[in-house]
C-alpha cells in the first residue's frame, strides 16, 4: 500500500516549487555560472560569487538556497573553467549539488565571442521522512533518502560583448526520479531549458541601463519569464526592479564596494494568493574578483 500522506507531501514539495526544479534566483543576471556553463572564463578574470536566499519567509518548509562558486580563463588559451556548489532545502527534502564546468570561445568579430560549454555535475539528495504527516507508520515505503546519488551532465552556448549578451542552456540532461518503486516516481528532477539575454546603453557617461530577460520552460510545469532593468550609476551604485511572469515582483539595489567586490541585494513580493501566507523573499549575494596587476578597469561589467 502507498503512503498517500507521504505523496500528498511530495507533490506539495513540487508545487511549492513549481517551475523552479532548479534553484530559482532573482539577481540571475549576476549568476549566470550556475545555469549555462558557456559563461565560465567570460568576464577576463577569476570570479568568486556567493548567494543566500530565503523564499516565501514566514511559510513552513519555504526554499532556502545558498549557492557559491568560482570561474576563471585559462591565460594563453580559449578555455574558461567554473566549479560551483548549490545547497537546496525545500520542506522535508535537500539537495547538494556540485558542478564542474569547462567552456571554449572563439572570436566572432572585433567585438563579440561566442562560447561553448559542457557541465558535469554531481547530486546528493535527502528526503527526512520524520518531517512528514502520514497514516501508517509502519507502511515499509516510508523510509528515509540519505544522500542519494546521482550524477548529470549539461550544456549551453553564450554569445557576447561588453555590451550585451545572450545564451541558451540546458545544466541537466538527464531526468532523474526520487522515490521510485517502480509503479510512480513521485518527484523528478526534470531537464530545464534556459534562455537569457541583456543589453547596456549607454544614457550619459555616468548612467548606464541594462534590460535583461530569462525564460525557462520545464516540462509539466508553466512557462517562466524574469524581465528586469537595472541602472548603473557613477560606476558605482547600481539600482533596479524585476517582475517575474504571475508569480513576483521584485526590487534590486547592488554596490561596487572596490574594483573587485561587488555586494547587492534584492526583494521579493510576491503577487499570487501566496502572499496572504509569506512576508516576500529575500535574496543577497556577494561577488569577489582577482585582477592581474597588468589589468586595466576602464569599466566594471555590469554582467
Amino acid at each position: 500500500m502507498k503512503t498517500r500522506i507521504l505523496i500528498f507531501g511530495m507533490l506539495l514539495t513540487g508545487w511549492m516549487s513549481f517551475a523552479q526544479q532548479d534553484a530559482q534566483y532573482t539577481q540571475y543576471m549576476y549568476n549566470t555560472i550556475n545555469i549555462n556553463p558557456a559563461y565560465a572564463g567570460s568576464r577576463g578574470v577569476m570570479s568568486f560569487f556567493g548567494l543566500h536566499r530565503t523564499q516565501w519567509v514566514g511559510l513552513d518548509g519555504a526554499p532556502v538556497t545558498n549557492a557559491f562558486s568560482m570561474n576563471t580563463p585559462i591565460e594563453f588559451t580559449n578555455l574558461g573553467l567554473g566549479l560551483s556548489f548549490v545547497n537546496d532545502r525545500i520542506g522535508p527534502t535537500s539537495e547538494n549539488t556540485i558542478s564542474a564546468d569547462v567552456s571554449y570561445s572563439v572570436q566572432t568579430s572585433e567585438n563579440y565571442k561566442l562560447s561553448f560549454g559542457v557541465k558535469a555535475t554531481g547530486n546528493l539528495f535527502n528526503l527526512d521522512v520524520t518531517r512528514l504527516t502520514y497514516q501508517n507508520p509502519n507502511d515499509p515505503l516510508l523510509q528515509n533518502l540519505n544522500n542519494n546519488f546521482s550524477m548529470n551532465v549539461g550544456a549551453g552556448v553564450y554569445f557576447h560583448s561588453d555590451k550585451s549578451y545572450v545564451g541558451l542552456s540546458v545544466p541537466n540532461f538527464f531526468e532523474t526520479k526520487r522515490y521510485d518503486d517502480n509503479d510512480v516516481a513521485v518527484y523528478k528532477e526534470r531537464m530545464n531549458f534556459y534562455l537569457i539575454g541583456g543589453y547596456v546603453f549607454d544614457l550619459s557617461p555616468n548612467l548606464k541601463f541594462k534590460p535583461a530577460f530569462l525564460s525557462k520552460v520545464v516540462e509539466g510545469a508553466p512557462f517562466q519569464l524574469d524581465v528586469s532593468g537595472n541602472f548603473l550609476i557613477q560606476e558605482k551604485l547600481t539600482l533596479g526592479a524585476a517582475w517575474r511572469w504571475g508569480a513576483a515582483m521584485s526590487a534590486m539595489v547592488g554596490f561596487q564596494i572596490t574594483d573587485g567586490l561587488f555586494a547587492g541585494y534584492a526583494y521579493d513580493l510576491e503577487t499570487t494568493r501566496l502572499a496572504n501566507y509569506n512576508s516576500g523573499s529575500h535574496e543577497i549575494f556577494l561577488r569577489f574578483e582577482l585582477f592581474r596587476r597588468d589589468d586595466r578597469i576602464v569599466s566594471p561589467r555590469f554582467f
